[in-house]
């Protein structure tokens, strides 16, 4: 989700999968952050890929996935070629630019202005590049973003370069922007960890309430971020207790005074704070 995918990397990747899945389809994605979204899916093609993901090309991109005129062009009279006609790709294209102009006020990705190849070093993903962005602008971080994708680096390292998607991800992110506000070193979160006040995300990944990252958490930073505080074992969701939802859906409906759906009743369960 990061676009870290490099081309060879993909070949490697890809090339290994076919050799010891031979008829398992391999579907490859990936974001375009750095700007080497459409080598690595050539890459990972001519590797054997049976699907790599793209965007048409005015929605391409950045944080969003590569260019699909750009990969289809690539492959036109070779052994890979798509079907897909550059000016049906073009007339596509060419809506979808018109109608991101209406949505223009309220574009995240626009303040990248360009690729950035520092997507190598913090890991960002692309989901949460814009959202982390726009974040650090709201607490009176935006003047210090750089700072604060140097520190989403560092923040990954203090907890033990865990897999980072959503919501992983978010934690790294809050601990990042924690480190920027009280202007804190990684050695100073390890060493000042049992007098910090960490972000709630934070202490409740080290709790377990996201699982247990592969290696484990890192001690004796787990201790002093907790400061007691209970621990999940294993898989939360597995000691979770049975939700009554039709108990729930009533006492929704009786607070607000409305019927709900049930997808409104799930997101009830599911995000009880908001």
């Amino acid at each position: 989700m990061a676009g870290v995918l490099k081309p060879e990397a993909a070949r490697i990747l890809v090339d290994a999968l076919k050799t010891k899945f031979p008829d398992t389809p391999v579907h490859v994605h990936t974001h375009d952050t750095a700007g080497a979204g459409v080598a690595a899916m050539l890459a990972a093609a001519q590797a054997g890929a049976n699907i790599v993901d793209c965007a048409v090309d005015s929605m391409s991109g950045l944080t969003s996935q590569p260019s699909m005129g750009a990969l289809v062009a690539s492959v036109q009279n070779t052994d890979l070629e798509t079907g897909l006609k550059l000016k049906d790709i073009s007339t596509y294209t060419a809506y979808w630019r018109q109608a991101r102009h209406l949505y223009a006020p309220f574009e995240t990705t626009t303040t990248m202005g360009s690729g950035n190849s520092d997507v190598y070093i913090n890991e960002i993903p692309g989901g949460q590049y814009t959202n982390l962005q726009f974040q650090a602008y709201n607490l009176g971080l935006g003047d210090q973003f750089e700072e604060v994708k140097q520190k989403y680096t560092e923040a990954n390292e203090v907890v033990g370069d865990i897999v980072k998607v959503t919501p992983s991800s978010k934690m790294v992110g809050d601990l990042a922007q924690f480190m920027v506000t009280n202007n804190l070193s990684k050695e100073q979160v390890v060493e000042q960890a049992a007098e910090l006040s960490f972000p709630s995300s934070v202490v409740e990944f080290f709790q377990g309430y996201i699982g247990i990252p592969h290696g484990g958490f890192p001690q004796p930073l787990r201790d002093h971020v907790l400061k007691g505080a209970k621990i999940i074992e294993g898989r939360p969701g597995a000691s979770l207790p049975p939700l009554d939802f039709d108990a729930l859906k009533a006492s929704l409906e009786e607070k607000h005074n409305t019927v709900l759906s049930d997808e409104e009743v799930m997101s009830g369960a599911l995000y009880r704070g908001v």
